[in-house]
């Protein structure tokens, strides 16, 4: 059976991960969420001492990067898989709203964006794969044979990613989350190293105003189209 590499890439809290799950369990397809990686990274150099508010000792995480073994393991009771730091799982770690303030800046760094790259392209090489993050389809698969940017308001993203982490217990704010997603954009479509942009072949989503069965099939037809 034809099999053929997915990247979706967008905005934070546009629901990538979501439809690149969606995609991924009806395909029979590897998923990657490749935001994880870098958030699990970001989490190793918060508990390491090497980023904070008014600090972040980029040489010494530079240096660590050898010492960081990142994996997913597939959980069958929830249905995908779970990022997995030196052996630990890190799941529920990696989604606070503090290593959200830090991730974007820790993204920067060219050394952890080439340990990664590195890392996302040998998952991919045989296809199969659905993976979402930043640079999919610019810097990690250029050649997949279908991109999508998905893309919404700062407000309706902010208000996703409040009403996720409110049912998690955390306590946030609105108006915190509002300034984190606005601030990561900038960072995002602003860094040196691949920054986020629309891969010229890409196909932009903006959903704003979908549900996610809306916008799971209008993906989905659009792999139909290729596989068929």
């Amino acid at each position: 059976m034809k099999k053929i590499t997915i990247a979706i890439d967008g905005f934070s809290s546009t629901g990538k991960s979501t439809v690149a799950k969606q995609l991924a369990k009806h395909l029979g397809y590897v998923f990657v969420d490749s935001g994880a990686m870098y958030r699990a990274i970001t989490f190793f150099a918060m508990e390491h001492g090497y980023i904070s508010k008014d600090f972040f000792d980029k040489t010494t995480l530079i240096a660590s990067l050898t010492a960081i073994d990142l994996a997913f393991h597939f959980n069958a009771d929830l249905g995908f898989a779970e990022m997995y730091l030196n052996g630990t799982n890190v799941e529920k770690e990696i989604r606070t709203i503090e290593v959200s303030q830090f991730v974007s800046t820790i993204a920067e760094v060219s050394e952890v964006r080439n340990k990664l790259v590195e890392q996302q392209q040998a998952m991919g090489k045989n296809k199969g794969i659905v993976m979402d993050g930043r640079d999919i389809g610019t810097v990690v698969f250029p050649d997949a044979e279908l991109k999508i940017f998905m893309t919404a308001s700062p407000q309706t993203r902010a208000q996703r990613r409040f009403d996720e982490l409110k049912s998690k217990g955390d306590h946030v704010t609105f108006d915190e989350v509002l300034q984190n997603v606005e601030a990561r954009d900038y960072i995002d479509t602003h860094r040196e190293d691949s920054p986020l942009v629309k891969a010229n072949d890409a196909i932009e989503i903006d959903n704003s105003h979908l549900t996610r069965e809306e916008q799971f099939k209008a993906v989905l037809l659009m792999v139909d189209e290729l596989l068929n």
